[in-house]
């Protein structure tokens, strides 16, 4: 599929979000040092971050339903550009914290609305690879922007690392103005109907995948910095590398994610969660040899975000009525498995089982997420078997 220019200006904007995210989780040691906290406190960071999403998406979704998605973008990407100047800024843990919070906000709807925007102009048997074009920023972003935030906090600060993100910011929201169209709302929004959509059983069983699946990834990415320098031994330049070598797993993984899902959500679900269990299984066992770590960084990356499109493709059609709420939620969703994710990661560390055992805790999380994944199949092929009947 060809990525137009308003899919460009999409992606633009999901690369710049995605830098913001998942840097932290690179620059995670030096953070903690500068401020002089744990680890676990510093990984709260990433919780917070991921719970104002949560908070954010539903409040921006609902609050701004009649702006004009282009005006709602923009909007989005001037919190994004704020919370970051703040993180700059920050002298204190506190303050860092407020402004990852500041920063969250905008998240949800970007990724929410951007979504539902992908799949509407595209035919709708290309529309789980709009989504996944839009979140090749994303996946662009671990490639080559998150290890080199991760870089410029380590050699230079993490200070001008966030700095560097609200550059990023406006850049983006100058891109947005100038390449979407105005993307008026022809209709009022009916907030009623929106809310009422997240009450449907399928809807809420495909957040609450999203949940599970985000999760495992956020068990161990979360940590992996901390995890390739105590038991892997790994140097700078190899940890670097290994952030490079898992954001290009990931962009394999959207890529193919989208490209599948489009033939059948639930195989490319199942096969997904599967190749997550055993990879961060094999990961736990073997975290000591880094010849056999670097392929299977790699692997994870693939299978891990091959997950995104489908769950995002599923929650919108499952909420078809009204999708903009239920597709902002379920960002929301996947950032809150990555709060939780870090917070199991968190316990794991403080049970003091080992950062070994952290893959391991993702692996059962995946697996979990795939007898979900089952569970809601046979669900589905039921219903579709009844109604008929019901019809008659």
């Amino acid at each position: 599929m060809k990525i137009n220019i308003p899919l460009l200006a999409l992606a633009l904007g999901a690369f710049g979000i995605g830098v913001t995210e998942f840097s932290p989780m690179g620059m995670l040691p030096v953070i903690a040092n500068d401020l002089a906290v744990s680890i676990p406190t510093a990984g709260m960071l990433i919780s917070a971050y991921a719970f104002g999403v949560l908070i954010g998406a539903p409040l921006m979704t609902l609050v701004f339903a009649n702006m004009s998605r282009r005006n709602l973008l923009l909007l989005s990407m001037g919190i994004f550009t704020l919370g970051n100047l703040i993180s700059a800024m920050a002298d204190s843990y506190n303050l860092l914290l407020f402004g990852r919070i500041v920063t969250s906000f905008n998240h949800g709807a970007f990724f929410g609305v951007g979504s539902v925007v992908a799949m509407s102009i595209v035919p709708p048997e290309k529309r789980a690879g709009a989504v996944a074009a839009m979140f090749s920023g994303l996946t662009i972003a671990t490639i080559g922007g998150v290890p080199l935030a991760t870089y410029i906090g380590e050699v230079i600060g993490w200070r001008p690392a966030f700095f560097a993100m609200a550059v990023i910011g406006v850049v983006t929201m100058l891109a947005l103005r100038l390449s979407l169209p105005p993307l008026a709302n022809e209709s009022k929004a009916n907030v009623r109907n929106e809310l009422r959509v997240l009450s449907k059983g399928s809807v809420l069983a495909a957040l609450l995948l999203t949940v599970v699946s985000s999760s495992s990834m956020f068990t161990v990415f979360t940590y992996i910095v901390p995890i390739l320098q105590d038991e892997t031994h790994a140097s700078t330049a190899f940890v670097t590398s290994m952030l490079v070598l898992y954001g290009t797993g990931l962009a394999l993984g959207n890529y193919l994610g989208g490209r599948f899902a489009d033939r059948s959500l639930d195989l490319t679900l199942i096969a997904s969660l599967v190749a997550v269990t055993l990879l961060l299984a094999l990961f736990s066992v073997t975290v000591s040899s880094p010849m056999i770590v670097a392929p299977l960084i790699f692997l994870w990356g693939i299978a891990s975000f091959a997950l995104v499109p489908p769950l995002q493709s599923l929650v919108v059609q499952e909420a078809k009525a009204a999708p903009n709420l239920a597709a902002a939620m379920n960002i929301g969703a996947f950032n809150l498995g990555n709060a939780l994710g870090a917070v199991l990661g968190a316990a794991i560390i403080k049970a003091g089982l080992g950062l070994s055992y952290v893959p391991l805790a993702g692996a059962g999380t995946a697996l979990l997420g795939l007898v979900m994944v089952l569970w809601f199949r046979r669900g589905r092929q039921q219903g579709s078997q009844q109604s008929p009947v019901t019809a008659n």
